[in-house]
C-alpha cells in the first residue's frame, strides 16, 4: 500500500486522469496504456482510492478537536510473492504510467528513482487477510480454464444410471491430455512454498504461545505475579466499560447524493471493493486498544482462518486494516463477493462480534457492550455508520472477472480430482458433476 499527500489544486486533475483508467465507473481497463492491470501475473487485485477526511468532522459535533489531516491517494494491491518485488514490477512496466499519477501528489520528484519513492511512502497493514492462503493468480487462471475445457465436452445431464461415471472420467482424461500436448491448455504443478516463509511464519505462530508459557512459569514461581495480573486484567475491563458508557454514538443518515455515487461504482462485477477510512475514538486508551486488537486479528487471520473463510464469512476475497495519520485514523479495505447489501448482512448475522472487536473503537460506532455484544447487531445504525465512512475507489482491478470463491473452490476441487489416479464410481459421478 503506498499513500502520498495530494499536492495543493491537483484533486480535480487527478479524478480526471484516474477516471480515464475504467472500462466502467470504477472498474480498471487491463489493457489501458497508463497502467495495464492485466499484464502483472502476480496480481490478483489492485485500487486506487483518494483519502478524504469527511468523517473528522464528526468529532467537532461532540466540541472535540478536529485534527488536520491530508488529502491522500492511496494505490494498494494484493498480490503473489513478495510486495517489493511487485512494485518492481509495477515500475518496470507502468513506470510512466506511475509518474504521471504519482506526479500529482507532494513531493514527488518525477527524475528521481521511482522505486524507491514507491517504498519510501508504503504503508504496513496493520492486519491483513487472504481467504485461501497460497492460491496463486497462475493456479486460479489454470484451474479455471481447465474447467471451461472439461465442462464442454461433458452431458448437461449427468445420472447415476445413465452414465459409466469412470469411462467418462478417462475420455476426459486423455481429452486434457491431448488440449495439453497441443499448447490450448497449462497445467503447472503448485510452486514450492519458500523455507524462509515457512520459517517465518512458525515463528510468528508460536511467539504469542512462548510468551504465555513463560508467563504461566512467571506465576507459578512467583505466586504473588497472579493477582496482580488479575488486577491489571480487571482494571482494563473496568476502563473498557466506563469508555463504552460516555463514548458518543454518532450514526446519522448517509447523504444521499454521496450514496448514490457510491452505487454507481458496485455490482458491476460479482465482486466488489469496499474502502473505508475513520477516525479512532480520542485517547491513550483506545488507541493501545486498537493496536492489540489488530494484532490479534492478524494473528488469527494468518494461523486460524486463511483457509477459505473469516470467522463464518466466506464471501471476502482478501481485506487490511492499516492505520494512517500516526494512527489516528484507521483504513479498511476488502474484495468481496455480491452486493454491497449482502456483504453487510453476512457480517450482521455471522461475525458482529469480530466487527465490534475493532470498529467499537471507531469513533462514533453504535454503542458496545464489553467490546463484542450490541454495535454491528443495532443493523440500521452499523449500516449508515459504514455507509457514512465507506470511501469510492476511483480505480480497482480483478484479475479472475466472473469468478466468485465459490467458483475458485469448486475449480479447486476439480484441479484435485483430476490429479487423483485413481476414483471409485461414487467419487467419479461427484467429481463429474463439479464440472
Amino acid at each position: 500500500m503506498v499513500v502520498a499527500p495530494v499536492a495543493t489544486g491537483r484533486e480535480t486533475a487527478l479524478r480526471q486522469l484516474l477516471d480515464t483508467l475504467n472500462l466502467k465507473p470504477g472498474m480498471a481497463d487491463p489493457a489501458h496504456p497508463v497502467l495495464p492491470f492485466g499484464v502483472f501475473g502476480r496480481l490478483h487485485f489492485a485500487r486506487f482510492a483518494i483519502l478524504t477526511d469527511g468523517t473528522m468532522a464528526d468529532l467537532e459535533v461532540f466540541d472535540l478537536p478536529r485534527p488536520r489531516v491530508p488529502l491522500y491517494l492511496s494505490f494498494l494491491g494484493e498480490c503473489d510473492g513478495p510486495a517489493r518485488s511487485q512494485l518492481a514490477e509495477f515500475v518496470q512496466h507502468a513506470g510512466e504510467g506511475l509518474r504521471r499519477i504519482f506526479g500529482h501528489c507532494e513531493s514527488f520528484d518525477d527524475g528521481g528513482d521511482l522505486l524507491e519513492w514507491l517504498e519510501a511512502h508504503s504503508v504496513p497493514v496493520g492486519a491483513g487477510y487472504v481467504n485461501r492462503i497460497g492460491r496463486t493468480v497462475r493456479q486460479i487462471r489454470e484451474n479455471s480454464a481447465l474447467q471451461r475445457a472439461l465442462s464442454s465436452q461433458v452431458p448437461r445431464d449427468i445420472a447415476a444410471e445413465a452414465i459409466d461415471a469412470q469411462a467418462l472420467r478417462l475420455l476426459l482424461l486423455r481429452f486434457v491430455q491431448q488440449e495439453q500436448l497441443e499448447g490450448r491448455l497449462l497445467l503447472s504443478s503448485p510452486e514450492r512454498t519458500p523455507t524462509r516463509w515457512l520459517l517465518r511464519n512458525f515463528l510468528h505462530a508460536a511467539a504469542p504461545l512462548l510468551v504465555a508459557a513463560l508467563l504461566l512459569i512467571a506465576m507459578v514461581c512467583w505466586p504473588w505475579l497472579l493477582p496482580l495480573m488479575l488486577l491489571l486484567v480487571l482494571g482494563v475491563l473496568w476502563q473498557l466499560r466506563w469508555h463504552e458508557r460516555r463514548d458518543p454514538e454518532f450514526c446519522p443518515r448517509p447523504d444521499r447524493g454521496a450514496l448514490l455515487a457510491m452505487q454507481r461504482l458496485e455490482d458491476h462485477d460479482l465482486t466488489n471493493s469496499f474502502t473505508a477510512l475513520g477516525p479512532v475514538k480520542p485517547g491513550l486508551f483506545r488507541r493501545w486498544l486498537t493496536r492489540a486488537i489488530l494484532y490479534a486479528i492478524d494473528y488469527a487471520c494468518r494461523h486460524v482462518f486463511g483457509r477459505g473463510h473469516l470467522a463464518r464469512v466466506q464471501t471476502i476475497h482478501f481485506a487490511r486494516w492499516v492505520f494512517m495519520d500516526d494512527r489516528r485514523r484507521v483504513l479498511f479495505a476488502s474484495s468481496y463477493d455480491g452486493s454491497h447489501e449482502s456483504y453487510m448482512d453476512d457480517f450482521i448475522h455471522k461475525a458482529a462480534w469480530g466487527l465490534n472487536l475493532i470498529f467499537s473503537n471507531g469513533f462514533g460506532w453504535p454503542r458496545t457492550d464489553w467490546l463484542i455484544k450490541g454495535g454491528a447487531r443495532h443493523e440500521q445504525r452499523f449500516k449508515y455508520y459504514q455507509r457514512r465512512h465507506q470511501l469510492p475507489t476511483q480505480v480497482w482491478y480483478k484479475a479472475y472477472p466472473g469468478l466468485t470463491l465459490a467458483d475458485l473452490e469448486r475449480h479447486d476441487a476439480i484441479r484435485a480430482g483430476f490429479d487423483l489416479h485413481e476414483m471409485s464410481d461414487e467419487q467419479a459421478l461427484a467429481w463429474l458433476r463439479l464440472l
